[in-house]
């Protein structure tokens, strides 16, 4: 079952009662519920937000992922469940003990599929492609050749329009406001689903900033960073360079987890995919199977 994505932009007073998320809205003085073994992923974006611990509690006991975004709206913070799976000990060390040449197999598979799916987005955007194609053919182990900073390099200047004279910068002009906040959805999806399938979303297999208490979910990520870029395309072309967040732009960000990607031959909701990929790479540690599985974009 696909988990729900709730955003709350105004001020809202959230409780708990009977396993329901109580939302209390001053300004209508409405009140509503919702089911909190449905809710995956729970974005708050408002100064005047009260939670209640008892609501934190069972929503972090449901793996729900709780973002918190700061003053221009965009994601600053995230809290999860540190129990996430019934066998986390034995999950933990595997991931611990993993070997350094699985470690760059893994990464390998994760830059191949990157590249795949950014030469799908530059072929729905009609853009010259075979190079990205042909560069995932010859990522080798670990990424040695760095095939995924050539890759960025040549994907950035194709990917959008030449009127906006785009550069990948994270606090650069948009669309760079509308990547980053979607890329901040979707590493939210993952480090959930990493901490659901047992494993530690600080301990990485490529990036290790001594800083960066999520450099697994950032590894993981990248492969569905693409899903992302597509519909800041869709967005770019229907706004040109009118790009400031606009709560139509917001709510098409955060339909992504809901969308459908391709995976294991199947359609399946974004979260859910996720879930298969977190899944399959626990198993990678444990050394049941040798390949991540990831969505194909199409």
């Amino acid at each position: 079952m696909i988990k729900r994505t709730l955003y709350f932009g105004n001020p809202a007073y959230l409780k708990t009662s009977n396993e329901q998320m109580v939302i209390e809205l001053p300004e209508s003085g409405e009140t509503k519920s919702a089911s909190i073994e449905d809710i995956g992923l729970l974005i708050l974006d408002h100064q005047q937000i009260t939670l209640t611990q008892a609501l934190i509690t069972k929503l972090l006991a449901n793996n729900v992922a709780l973002v918190t975004c700061d003053g221009t709206h965009h994601p600053t913070g995230m809290l999860l469940n540190l129990d996430g799976h019934t066998l986390q000990s034995q999950k933990f060390q595997a991931q611990i003990e993993a070997t350094v040449p699985l470690k760059k197999q893994l990464w390998q598979q994760t830059v191949e599929a990157k590249l795949a799916n950014q030469a799908a987005v530059l072929a729905i955007e009609k853009a010259e492609n075979n190079y990205l194609l042909n560069l995932a053919k010859t990522v080798k182990s670990g990424d040695v050749d760095n095939c995924e900073a050539k890759g960025a390099a040549y994907y950035w200047k194709a990917v959008f329009p030449d009127f906006l004279a785009f550069r990948r910068e994270r606090y650069g002009p948009p669309p760079n406001n509308l990547l980053n906040y979607g890329y901040a959805i979707i590493r939210a999806i993952v480090a959930r689903s990493l901490v659901g399938s047992g494993l530690l979303p600080t301990l990485g297999i490529f990036h290790r900033n001594q800083y960066n208490a999520y450099c697994l979910a950032d590894d993981i990520m990248e492969p569905y960073r693409p899903f992302v870029d597509k519909v800041v395309c869709q967005l770019v072309r229907s706004n040109g360079k009118f790009l400031e967040m606009t709560p139509a732009m917001k709510t098409a960000l955060l339909a992504i987890p809901a969308s459908d990607v391709l995976i294991e031959g199947q359609k399946s909701p974004l979260m859910n995919a996720v879930q298969k990929t977190t899944a399959s790479l626990s198993k990678c540690f444990e050394g049941k199977v040798r390949k991540i599985t990831y969505p194909t974009l199409n």
